[in-house]
């Protein structure tokens, strides 16, 4: 496979106390020692977000985060959009999303309350789809909700030069025209940019030969060997990128408490 990821061994980060560390050989990093609520020196932030921009999905554990500190970190990578649908006043800030099954007079507190989601890209059916998506754990049920990550990078790599050949410059509609492979800005990797949840056709095919393509390119994208599943632990945050990777969420009781915040990197800073 082209572009292999390392071994899993970690290396140090610009400081001595701060590792990165890969979350699997699929997709990922783990950048240990670092406090959010503290200012990054320029150098620190470079390199996280060069990880996060190669290895898809970058992970921070143990984090005690504020809304106005989510925000600060989230705007170092760009843009934030806002939240179109607020719940209950939640929010003190325009680009902060909660996402939760929790209910407050009987009104829920968050959006994406129950149940498992297939795999997707955030607001890929939009014109300018968001870059990047940051989600905090706040409360976290005692099994399930797990966030299942897989790489698109890889999954494009390993498809067939024939199947390559077949899906280049042709678009799919995910409610709006979008193309099937997508060229990562800043790594110039390309990335397969279909999902199971969003995609609905292949713009210029016929129905059958449609459902055909889309399900094999469905079912090789989400293979084990492009996955990492994360099980969440509150003080956890992770951000993913868009343009390269898919995400999908396991069931669980609906009886137990789920609460996350979410911030949504809508442009990013070109340098």
């Amino acid at each position: 496979m082209e572009n292999a990821r390392a071994a899993p061994t970690a290396e140090k980060l610009l400081a001595p106390l701060v590792t990165m560390q890969p979350l699997s050989e699929a997709i990922g990093m783990e950048i240990v020692g670092l406090d959010l609520r503290e200012d990054l020196p320029q150098t620190m932030f470079e390199a996280i977000r060069d990880a996060w921009r190669t290895n898809c999905v970058i992970l921070l554990r143990g984090q005690t985060l504020d809304e106005a500190a989510q925000v600060r970190f989230a705007q170092l990578f760009g843009d934030l959009g806002k939240v179109l649908h607020a719940h209950e006043g939640r929010s003190s800030l325009p680009g902060v999303m909660y996402i939760s099954n929790i209910r407050e007079n009987g009104k829920l507190i968050g959006a994406l309350p129950d149940g498992e989601m297939y795999f997707h890209s955030d607001q890929c059916y939009i014109e300018k789809p968001s870059v990047g998506t940051m989600l905090y754990a706040m409360e976290v049920p005692s099994r399930g909700g797990d966030t299942i990550f897989a790489n698109m990078f890889a999954a494009y790599d390993a498809l067939s030069n024939d199947l390559k050949s077949k899906i280049e410059g042709r678009l799919a509609l995910n409610v709006y025209d979008y193309h099937m492979v997508k060229t990562h800005p800043f790594t110039g990797r390309k990335a397969l940019y279909v999902n199971r949840l969003m995609t609905h056709h292949v713009v210029g095919m016929d129905a059958q030969e449609s459902d055909d393509l889309l399900a094999r390119l469905f079912d090789h994208q989400e293979q084990d060997n492009f996955r990492y599943r994360h099980v969440w632990t509150p003080g956890d945050l992770i951000m993913w990128d868009n343009r390269s990777a898919l995400h999908a969420r396991s069931d669980f009781d609906a009886s137990e408490r789920r609460l996350m915040r979410r911030t949504v990197v809508v442009r990013e800073h070109a340098t």
